[in-house]
C-alpha cells in the first residue's frame, strides 16, 4: 500500500512516524506530565477499569492471543472479542499494527508500558479493506460493538475516519449529515455510549465523523520540558488562524461549530507492537484512546459507588452525556498558582500560536464555548475522577461546590442550581453543559437496528444556554455574571473569574425548541468556596 493511500485510510498525518525505542527510560503519557492516570491505578483508588466494557472500531483490528500468529509471543494486550464488521474475525486476517498500538494505549497489561485501563474489557471490530467498504460498513461495525457485553459498552474509540472525497453526497461538506456522522450521533443516544473520535489532522485528512455532535473529538498534545502542554503542530489550526475559505466546510464544520472537544497526549507515544517490541508513534489516533480508556476508570468507580449504595449517586453516572460533561469540565487550561483559585489545574496548555485559553476567543466570546484548537483543555484523568467523585446533586436543594447532574428541562423553562456556599472573588468557575442532537434511524424493516441500505434523519439540535447568575437574579440575560450561549453547539462551557464574593447559582435555560419539547442534559461544575 503506498504511503499516501495508507495515510488517507488511517488518518495519520505525515508526522505519524513509528521509530523503535528501548524500553528503558520510557516517558509514558499516563504519569503526572500526561493524563495523571497512574495515580488512579494505585491505592487508595485502585481503578484499572475492571468489568467495564469499551470498544474499538478501525479498518483493521488488533491481534488476539491464541487466535492470531502475529501476537503468538505477546500476551500483554488481552481482548474480550474481535470481529470483522458484525461477524467473528477470521484468524490471521485483518490484523493490523496500528489497531494493536491503539488497543495498547487502552488495555495493555505490560508492567513497563501499561494501558490507561488495563483491567477493562476491550471489544474490537475491523471494517475491512476500504476498497469495497464505506460508511455503511463502518456504521455496522460500530453498532455491533455497541451491542456487545449485553449492550453495556461505556465508550467506543474511533482512531480512523473517512475523507470527504469518498463521501457519496454531491459537494459534501462537514455539516453533520454524512451517514457515519449521523450513525455516531444516533448510536450515542440509542446505545448510551460515548464516542471518542480522533480529531481531523492535516489537510485532506479524515474529517468524517469529526462533525458529530454527541461524541468528543480529540486533538493531540506534544511535550515541552517533558510535560504534555502544547497542541501539536500537525493538528489542524482553527478558522481564526487564517485558514482560507476554501477549507471551511471541507476541513472544518460548515456552520462555525467547533470541532475539537479536548486535547490528549499524542506525540512520540511509546507503544507496544504485536511482536512485543516498542515503537514511538504520533497522531490523534493515539490521543483518542486516552479519552476512551479514562471513561473505563471513571465507570469502574461509578459502578463501585452504585454497588455500595453511596449517597448522591445513581445510574445516571453511566450516561454518555455525564461522561462528556465530566471530562470536558475537568480538563486542564491554566496552571493554578497554588492558592486553588484556578481549581487546582496542573498545567497551562498552549495552542500552536503559543496562546493559552485566557487569550482565546472562547474565553472572550460567550457565543463560542470551545477553543478551535484546545476544546476545553487538556485531558486530566485524576481531575476527571475528582469531578466525578463529587457526586450527583439535584437542583431541588442547594448543591456542593463541585458536582454533576443529569436531568431534563422543558422548552422555554430553566433549571437553577443554587450553590450552597458563597463563591470567592477572583476564583474561577468551570461549568459544562452537554446534550444530544436528535438523529433517528429510518428503519425500513422495523428491526430496530441499522442495516446496509438504510439511512438516518437529522431532527436537529435543541438550543440550550448556560449562565452563572447572582443568587437573587431573575433574568438570565441582564443578571448573568458569565454565560455560554452558542446557537450551534451541543456543548456550553463557562470558565470565568467570580467578580465579587457572594452567593451564586447555575442556570440551564432551554432557549429554543427544534425537535422534542423536553431535553435531557448533563451538567458538571467546579467552583471555589
Amino acid at each position: 500500500m503506498n504511503k499516501k493511500l495508507n495515510w488517507l485510510i488511517w488518518g495519520l498525518s505525515a508526522s505519524c512516524l513509528s521509530v523503535p525505542v528501548m524500553a528503558s527510560g520510557l516517558q509514558t503519557s499516563l504519569g503526572t506530565n500526561g493524563i495523571d492516570a497512574l495515580k488512579l491505578h494505585q491505592p487508595p483508588y485502585n481503578l484499572i477499569g475492571r468489568k467495564i466494557a469499551i470498544g474499538q472500531v478501525e479498518i483493521g483490528r488488533p491481534g488476539m492471543f491464541g487466535w492470531d500468529k502475529a501476537v503468538s509471543k505477546n500476551r500483554t494486550i488481552s481482548l474480550a472479542a474481535v470481529f470483522l464488521r458484525n461477524g467473528p474475525a477470521k484468524s490471521n486476517t485483518g490484523v493490523d499494527p496500528h489497531a494493536y498500538n491503539v488497543a495498547g494505549v487502552m488495555v495493555s497489561t505490560d508492567k513497563a508500558l501499561p494501558g490507561v485501563a488495563p483491567g477493562a474489557r476491550l471489544y474490537s471490530s475491523a471494517v475491512g479493506s476500504t476498497k469495497n467498504m464505506g460508511q455503511p460498513e463502518e456504521c455496522i461495525s460500530a453498532q455491533h460493538i455497541a451491542l456487545q457485553n449485553g449492550g453495556d459498552i461505556r465508550a467506543i474509540n474511533f482512531s480512523f475516519g473517512e475523507p470527504l472525497n469518498r463521501d457519496p453526497r454531491p459537494d459534501a461538506v462537514l455539516d453533520g449529515n454524512a451517514l457515519l456522522t449521523m450513525c455516531v450521533d444516533w448510536s450515542s443516544r440509542v446505545h448510551d455510549v460515548l464516542y471518542a473520535i480522533a480529531g481531523n489532522q492535516g489537510k485532506g485528512g479524515i474529517p468524517i465523523p469529526t462533525d458529530n455532535f454527541n461524541g468528543v473529538n480529540v486533538a493531540f498534545s506534544s511535550r515541552r520540558g517533558g510535560i504534555f502542554n502544547k497542541v501539536d503542530v500537525s493538528n489542524l489550526a482553527g478558522l481564526n488562524q487564517g485558514v482560507s475559505g476554501r477549507l471551511a466546510g471541507r476541513e472544518f464544520n460548515a456552520d462555525g461549530r467547533r470541532a475539537v472537544s479536548i486535547v490528549a497526549p499524542g506525540s512520540n507515544i511509546p507503544l507496544l507492537n504485536p511482536d512485543g517490541k516498542i515503537n514511538k508513534a504520533t497522531g490523534t489516533s493515539f490521543a483518542a484512546p486516552h479519552v476512551t480508556a479514562t471513561v473505563a476508570l471513571l465507570q469502574e468507580f461509578g459502578d463501585r459507588q452504585l454497588r455500595t449504595k453511596k449517597p448522591n449517586w445513581s445510574v445516571d453516572s453511566r450516561r454518555h452525556q455525564v461522561m462528556k460533561a465530566v471530562l470536558l469540565n475537568s480538563a486542564d487550561k491554566v496552571q493554578d498558582s497554588g492558592n486553588g483559585l484556578r481549581l487546582g489545574m496542573t498545567r497551562t496548555l498552549i495552542d500552536k500560536q503559543n496562546q493559552n485559553w485566557l487569550e482565546s476567543d472562547a474565553y472572550q466570546d460567550p457565543k463560542i464555548p470551545l477553543d478551535a484548537q484546545m476544546g476545553t483543555g487538556h485531558l486530566n484523568a485524576f481531575r476527571a475522577y475528582q469531578q466525578f467523585s463529587a457526586g450527583q446533586w439535584e437542583p431541588t436543594k442547594a448543591v456542593s461546590a463541585v458536582g454533576w447532574d443529569y436531568r431534563q428541562v422543558t422548552a422555554g423553562n430553566a433549571v437553577d442550581y443554587q450553590l450552597t456556599k458563597p463563591l470567592k472573588q477572583g476564583s474561577f468557575v468551570s461549568i459544562t453543559l452537554a446534550w444530544d442532537r436528535l438523529v433517528e434511524l429510518s428503519d425500513r424493516n422495523q428491526n430496530q437496528v441499522f442495516d446496509i441500505g438504510e439511512s438516518f434523519s437529522d431532527k436537529g439540535l435543541n438550543n440550550l444556554d448556560l449562565y452563572l447568575v447572582k443568587a437573587d437574579a431573575k433574568n438570565s440575560e441582564t443578571a448573568a455574571v458569565c454565560s455560554s450561549i452558542s446557537p450551534v453547539d451541543s456543548v456550553e462551557h463557562i470558565f470565568c473569574p467570580v467578580p465579587a464574593n457572594g452567593n451564586y447559582k447555575i442556570r440551564v435555560q432551554f432557549r429554543q425548541q427544534v425537535n422534542l419539547p423536553t431535553q435531557s442534559y448533563a451538567l458538571a461544575w467546579w467552583t471555589v468556596n
